[in-house]
């Protein structure tokens, strides 16, 4: 009979949902996670309505934290010329530092234990893992996820061939009050070298988190400085920031983002979320992923557990199927978006494509979402 243990390296959106689906099914997950609940996460902030079926499986109403409902987009170019439109299905304003307490918590409430400790190792042996942390002895297991995000010295002990390469992007993130905002809408506001999503959470607050290429960033020196040359050159970004009042006394800053081709799959470790693969945050559909990977990965260790004759190798290669099944395309979408928006020729163009026929952008979003997880 096959051990049930399970590690979690990460508790962020993938990890917690992937424990809680676990969990409920009556296996043992341990997560490991260095940080505190509940805490600020640079992201967007916002997630599409396509997860809520599978969420609302797992007892998880994400209703409770009355997100804002955002169903418009607002779209501008770097001189600031907007094409509006509806989203076709929709999504939610909610803050990491709610949304992750509340997985959290649910995810006490199944059963789940969780290690406050920062992973150091994850080495796989005789079929078996061993998790080793800055604080204990290693802990062993018969499955590990990985869902630790963007990146992290753990991708260079697994040797990961994304992990060398140098990323020229950066990302910034902060609250802001500003009367007026509507509850309902999603703005994206190009700027040169990069662009920036403005959107209300549940508390009111407006999440304003931009990528930035550091080519660009490094000219200025600091956020500020970033922010008043750059970024308020497109007049949308200049009329809010002049009216509108900052809630961190810093904001939160990530860099070294790498969009370049990771590993779904790696030392048998199976890998979620921005941990498998960062879609462009223009798409708006990062956290939705996550938490869709969390489903896939799951599946296939229930199907693991489930069948004596299923083996390890056909678990990993269902995943890595699965995975890119309903991944890469987006990612591919993702990367020919950024590509036209950050080049001011390209851009022109479509924008004018859009203006002429406004139908297009619904479809043309659509390729960077799924359908609901059902």
């Amino acid at each position: 009979m096959k051990k049930k243990s399970i590690g979690i390296v990460g508790g962020g959106l993938s990890g917690l949902v992937a424990a809680i689906h676990l969990s409920r099914n009556n296996f043992p997950v341990t997560v490991f996670e260095k940080d505190s609940y509940p805490n600020h996460k640079v992201c967007g902030e916002y997630v599409s309505i396509e997860i809520v079926p599978y969420l609302k499986q797992l007892d998880i109403n994400l209703s409770d934290l009355k997100p804002a409902l955002i169903d418009k987009l607002q779209f501008s170019d770097v001189t600031g010329k907007t094409v509006n439109t509806k989203l076709p299905l929709g999504g939610l304003g909610i803050s990491r530092y709610a949304l992750d307490e509340f997985l959290y918590l649910k995810a006490l409430a199944s059963g789940v234990n969780f290690i406050h400790a920062l992973v150091t190792d994850v080495t796989y042996t005789n079929d078996e893992f061993a998790i080793t942390t800055n604080k204990n002895e290693p802990f062993e297991f018969k499955i590990v996820l990985g869902a630790y995000g963007k990146r992290s010295l753990l991708d260079k002990k697994l040797d990961r061939q994304f992990i060398d390469q140098k990323s020229g992007w950066l990302a910034i993130k902060g609250h802001y009050k500003k009367d007026g905002f509507p509850d309902n809408l999603v703005m994206l506001h190009n700027f040169k070298g990069g662009y920036c999503g403005l959107s209300k959470t549940e508390t009111g607050a407006i999440n304003v988190c931009y990528l930035a290429s550091y080519n660009s960033f490094k000219k200025h020196k600091d956020p500020v400085n970033f922010k008043n040359e750059v970024l308020m050159q497109n007049p949308h970004l200049r009329d809010f920031f002049q009216e509108a009042t900052p809630l961190f006394e810093k904001n939160l800053s990530i860099a070294q983002i790498s969009f370049d081709k990771k590993s779904s799959i790696q030392d048998h470790i199976l890998m979620l979320g921005d941990a498998a693969g960062l879609i462009h945050p223009l798409s708006g559909n990062g956290m939705a992923m996550a938490i869709h990977s969390a489903k896939i990965a799951s599946e296939v260790i229930l199907k693991y557990y489930e069948n004596e004759t299923y083996t390890r190798e056909a678990m990993e290669k269902e995943y890595e199927k699965n995975w890119k099944e309903q991944f890469s395309s987006r990612l591919r979408m993702g990367n020919i978006l950024q590509n036209i928006l950050l080049n001011p020729q390209l851009s022109n163009i479509v924008q004018k494509i859009i203006s002429s026929f406004p139908s297009l952008l619904p479809k043309i979003i659509s390729k960077t979402h799924g359908n609901p997880i059902l």
